[in-house]
């Protein structure tokens, strides 16, 4: 893998990037959610249409039993579940933060959870509605969806990309899509008003910058080889590769593309292709067979942790335990630095023969302050205080089997 720290233009004028779609709120204080005073009529500081404002984190988790096609909101501040147009033969469940996306051979069925946040960087706006189902999106399952504040892009497993206008998609509705020229090596991933993507440069996979029109505005002079999985964090992008991963960032108005190696020979069936993590959170695991990739971003550094036979793995970083869900069926907390273990529950899984079934298996979905593991066979999703030694703060039996588990609002 080469890689040059400043890129190569595709179009040097190109290069500047548009103003990102945000909204100010500097020098509004704690004025910022009452109108002006001598404009009655104006639009409160981050009013949302339809929505209610609160203070705290409305998590809500997206649930799924495919042979049934049962579907469940299970609102985590009432700890009530609400029921949703039923979906079958679901084989993936994926969320942008609002959006769940379950993906079926016949299509992908858009669910909006109606709980999602807005960060303003210097501080977070949270905010719940009604969820709704939106709709079909022509994808089968093997498409890959990818979303920022503005698009939706959607990559079939031919390489073909579309983007959707995902304020229509807020709206309850899905609008006709854009296709993009050429085809793609994996997801096509929004960035800073662009599209991150794989495409064929003279016989190698290399990392083009596209606009939203899909016309190629920048080239960075890196490849990568079979890649996979990629994570969006607060330092950029990561794109994983064979031999590690890419970190792509938009900087004083070009990309730049950083290498992250493993730093030692990996297997290919040991590799990080699925990265999990808190959103917010510079700090990416991925199973890896008997153990455990952890990422840092910040540092730009691999840690493999030891685990034992890998179910799920996630971690809310920033000093946080890594949590990984293990073939015995129980939730074993490490330190990542150390790699010792630190904490055990009992298990949780009611089937645990099934644990490691791939398309079904268990996943841990964390936040800032819990993390949340499902169980299909007993349905119930076990809620984990992960600060206290992995200590059980709630259980939720449900009425379905929750096979495929996702949580909005963050």
């Amino acid at each position: 893998m080469t890689v040059r720290r400043n890129v190569t233009p595709w179009a040097s004028a190109a290069l500047v990037l548009t103003a990102l779609l945000t909204t100010s709120c500097a020098g509004e204080g704690n004025s910022a959610a009452r109108p002006a005073a001598s404009s009655p009529s104006v639009t409160p500081h981050g009013y949302v249409e339809g929505a209610r404002e609160a203070a705290e984190q409305q998590s809500r988790l997206l649930l799924n039993d495919p042979d049934s096609g049962d579907t469940r909101i299970l609102d985590l501040i009432t700890g009530k579940a609400h029921r949703t147009a039923p979906v079958k033969d679901a084989v993936r469940l994926w969320t942008d933060g609002r959006f769940g996306y379950l993906h079926t051979p016949g299509g992908t069925h858009v669910l909006d959870g109606g709980a999602w946040m807005v960060d303003h960087g210097d501080h977070v706006h949270y905010y719940s509605a009604a969820a709704r189902d939106v709709g079909e999106l022509p994808a089968g399952s093997r498409a890959q969806v990818r979303s920022d504040a503005a698009v939706t892009a959607v990559t079939d497993e031919d390489g073909r990309a579309l983007l959707y206008d995902r304020g229509e998609l807020e709206k309850g509705r899905i609008a006709s899509s854009r296709t993009l020229p050429g085809t793609y090596t994996g997801a096509v991933v929004p960035y800073e008003e662009h599209l991150l993507a794989f495409a064929d440069k003279g016989g190698t996979t290399g990392l083009v910058v596209l606009d939203r029109e899909g016309e190629r505005v920048a080239s960075p002079d890196v490849t990568c080889e079979e890649p996979r999985g990629d994570a969006v964090t607060g330092r950029g992008v990561i794109l994983g590769c064979a031999d590690g991963a890419l970190l792509v960032r938009a900087r004083s108005g070009a990309f730049t593309a950083e290498e992250i190696p493993y730093g030692q020979d990996v297997p290919a069936k040991e590799r990080a292709t699925v990265f999990r993590h808190r959103p917010g959170s510079d700090t990416l695991t991925a199973a890896a067979g008997d153990a455990v990739w952890v990422l840092d971003v910040t540092e730009r550094t691999w840690t493999r942790v030891d685990t034992g036979p890998v179910v799920a793995a996630n971690t809310a970083g920033e000093g946080s335990p890594l949590l990984v869900l293990e073939t015995d069926g129980s939730l074993h907390g490490y330190d990542i630095a150390t790699g010792k273990q630190t904490a055990r529950t009992e298990p949780l899984l009611t089937d645990r023969k099934r644990a490691g079934a791939d398309g079904g298996a268990p996943v841990i979905e964390v936040d800032r302050s819990r993390a949340y593991v499902n169980d299909p066979e007993g349905r119930r999703v076990f809620e984990i205080d992960y600060n206290d030694g992995l200590r059980i703060a709630r259980s939720f039996d449900l009425d379905v089997k929750p096979v495929l588990m996702a949580e909005t609002g963050r």
